[in-house]
């Protein structure tokens, strides 16, 4: 069908467009004149933002093509997408080692997401629609607030009037799944554009290949619906609206599993539904004084089965800011507040009633321009929790630029997290592990210094080359870090009594060579651990050193483009059940690779193919099983001694109980990939 499709379209395209190649060019990464705002919530070029802000465009992403944006952000050195489960596939986003919850995911620069739906946020957008992704490494709090503890993904999507009159990107696998992202925009002369994106995946082949009767990937129907406004004012100041829906049907499970054993205890199966929608908008006031008032709201609703255990929730946030911004002779003076709200209410015992809460925010920031070559930034945040009380969290930076392509740039601050422990941990949810909550639990707090260093160099031939280092430190005070090993049956929170840290280095090095070749080369070395009680312990699932690499080369003589892209990750320490689990402790290094080539049609139409995963690596190779007691999923066999703990027994010699937690990378090997995209200007 995809290849039929393909020609017709190719007839189409041929007929219509011009018969000659047209080179087209794709911004891959930021310039040094590109705007960003994630930094400090004001417009400024890259090279004059105090705060680091990592940009990528959509054509960053096209060279290794997947069906979301949490998926494509596996090549973006120092972010990690961590896969939590060997039989739902659920996920989060690290940066810089650090878990999902301390990631901030924003649309147009509005939270859209908390724990209960990080993954979900990064889901659904048709790349065709994105302007660009920013991405801050490092507190964010005096600005964003609670979950912008470690760093935040903005997703900026185009104004409509820059947007395709009609786009699609259409792909599938040779496992058979396929991904359909469509786009159209439409414009009403001096009253408004609009523009649509679509976006649908399928997957519904079960797969085993390493015998352990449990699904290799999860299967999905997805479809996520998203629509901007961007209304024309005689003003011309900004008015936009959007909304968003997202449905999902997931799930795996054993190999025999049927939507007709959920919730049973007859053959396992983890089935999830979910029902989301957003809606978000920003308006400039008209007045004297520039205001600028912005929203969210979404509405998250699960229904999943965990073998025999439901996990009923919804979720509620609702978002609002006023922000003021203006020059005061050298100073660039922002002045914000905020209201959030959240509700949420799930099925378990350690939620009886619904939580709910307010937190209203004020923030100021001052950019001083001490001269052309020094510029500083101070700013501070009052969060008032109606449960926690006050939190402060103030940050200082300082900008020092050596020579005109020569960047030096100092941050410090501090953040903060109020933990809401359902809507993070999969763990918590399948019933497999008794919650226990040890303490009333306090808010998460964090220190933070971050020094960056950019260089770039211009030849007189037309190569561009940048080098960016960075190093950072991060203590945690009152962290929350689940404990899963002190009782195999028990997943125990409480904050810890001693710190918790994150300290390391990266750098990044890109090229573009007038020959033709391309290339994005970046290594992070970190340690995340925490000290309690004299003893450092290193934090589970969190790699030593990483690498992320992307080469492409652009024919001259054929509208041919290679590309070559992949990831290496170094050991981790590894979740066990005991001492007789024969799994290993920690994994060894690994890489992922992927190789494509686009060939260019016309200037509307490009043809895309090629292989994921070519060296074949699974996380299921060289271990001796994945998913801890597989045969036995609802432990109907397991032997408790009387603390609760499982016994060795000769259907269970190794003493596990069933849990599928296990899981640091994926399962899905050596496969191949074909699509086109097709778009109309």
């Amino acid at each position: 069908y995809l290849s039929l499709v393909c020609i017709s379209i190719l007839v189409f395209s041929q007929l219509s467009a011009q018969t000659t190649a047209e080179e087209k060019i794709v911004e891959e990464s930021g310039s040094l004149e590109e705007i960003v705002v994630s930094g400090t919530l004001r417009e400024v070029s890259h090279l004059q933002s105090l705060v680091p802000v990592d940009i990528y465009r959509p054509g960053f992403f096209l060279k290794n093509p997947t069906s979301n944006i949490f998926e494509a952000l596996q090549v973006v050195n120092g972010v990690r997408p961590q896969i939590n489960c060997n039989v739902c596939n659920t996920g989060d986003i690290h940066i810089n080692g650090l878990e999902g919850p301390y990631t901030m995911v924003l649309i147009d620069g509005m939270p859209i997401v908390s724990g209960l739906s990080t993954v979900y946020g990064l889901s659904g957008i048709p790349n065709a629609l994105v302007e660009r992704i920013e991405i801050v490494k490092g507190p964010a709090s005096s600005l964003y607030g609670s979950e912008a503890i470690g760093g935040l993904i903005n997703i900026i999507t185009k104004n409509a009037s820059k947007a395709p009159k009609f786009s699609s990107d259409i792909f599938s696998t040779s496992w058979g799944e396929t991904n359909v992202d469509l786009s159209y925009s439409v414009s009403k002369k001096e009253r408004f554009k609009v523009m649509t994106g679509i976006n649908a995946f399928h997957y519904d082949t079960p797969m085993d290949n390493n015998k352990d009767n449990f699904t290799d990937l999860t299967l999905q129907k997805r479809v996520s619906v998203f629509q901007k406004w961007d209304f024309e004012r005689k003003s011309q100041k900004k008015f936009t609206l959007a909304g968003r829906y997202y449905y999902e049907d997931r799930w795996g499970g054993e190999m025999g599993f049927q939507k007709k054993h959920r919730g049973g205890d007859q053959v396992y199966g983890e089935h999830i539904y979910t029902n989301r929608w957003e809606l978000l908008g920003q308006y400039d006031v008209d007045s004297s004084i520039p205001l600028s008032a912005s929203f969210s709201f979404n509405n998250h609703d699960q229904d999943a089965a965990y073998g025999d255990s439901f996990y009923l929730a919804q979720q509620r946030i609702g978002f609002g800011q006023l922000i003021h911004q203006d020059a005061y002779s050298n100073h660039q003076l922002l002045i914000g507040t905020a209201l959030r709200y959240q509700y949420y209410n799930d099925n378990t015992t350690a939620t009886p009633t619904a939580d709910q809460y307010l937190m209203p925010s004020v923030f100021v920031q001052d950019e001083y321009q001490i001269n052309e070559r020094h510029q500083v930034l101070v700013g501070a945040r009052y969060d008032y929790h109606s449960k926690h009380g006050s939190i402060f969290t103030p940050r200082i930076a300082y900008r020092f630029q050596i020579t005109n392509f020569d960047i030096l740039r100092i941050n410090a601050g501090t953040g903060f997290r109020v933990v809401n422990l359902f809507t993070e941990d999969h763990a918590a949810l399948t019933g497999a592990r008794e919650v226990i909550i040890a303490e009333a639990l306090k808010p998460e707090q964090s220190k933070n210094i971050n020094v960056n260093y950019l260089k770039k160099t211009y030849t007189d031939q037309g190569d561009v080359f940048s080098l960016e280092a960075s190093a950072w430190y991060t203590y945690f005070s009152n962290a929350i870090i689940p404990d899963y090993e002190t009782h195999v049956n028990q997943i125990i929170y409480a904050n810890l009594n001693g710190y918790s840290e994150s300290k390391g280095g990266s750098i990044n090095a890109n090229f573009a060579l007038h020959s033709g070749w391309k290339g994005q080369l970046g290594f992070t070395l970190m340690d995340v651990s925490r000290k309690e009680d004299g003893t450092r312990i290193r934090q589970l699932l969190t790699e030593r050193n990483s690498g992320t690499w992307t080469l492409s080369y652009d024919f001259t003589n054929v509208p041919l483009r290679l590309d070559y892209t992949g990831f290496v990750y170094g050991p981790m320490r590894l979740p066990l059940l005991g001492d007789l689990d024969p799994r290993p402790a920690h994994s060894k290094t690994y890489s992922i690779q992927n190789i494509q080539a686009t060939y260019q049609i016309s200037k509307r139409l490009e043809l895309y193919g090629g292989v994921k995963n070519l060296l074949n690596w699974t996380v299921a190779k060289g271990k001796p099983f994945l998913i801890a007691n597989a045969a036995d999923p609802f432990d109907k066999e397991v032997v408790f001694d009387n603390s609760g703990r499982p016994t060795a027994t000769p259907n269970n010699p190794y003493a596990l109980t069933f849990d599928p937690n296990y899981a640091y990378g994926g399962n899905q090997g050596i496969h191949a990939f074909t699509g086109f995209r097709y778009s109309v200007f």
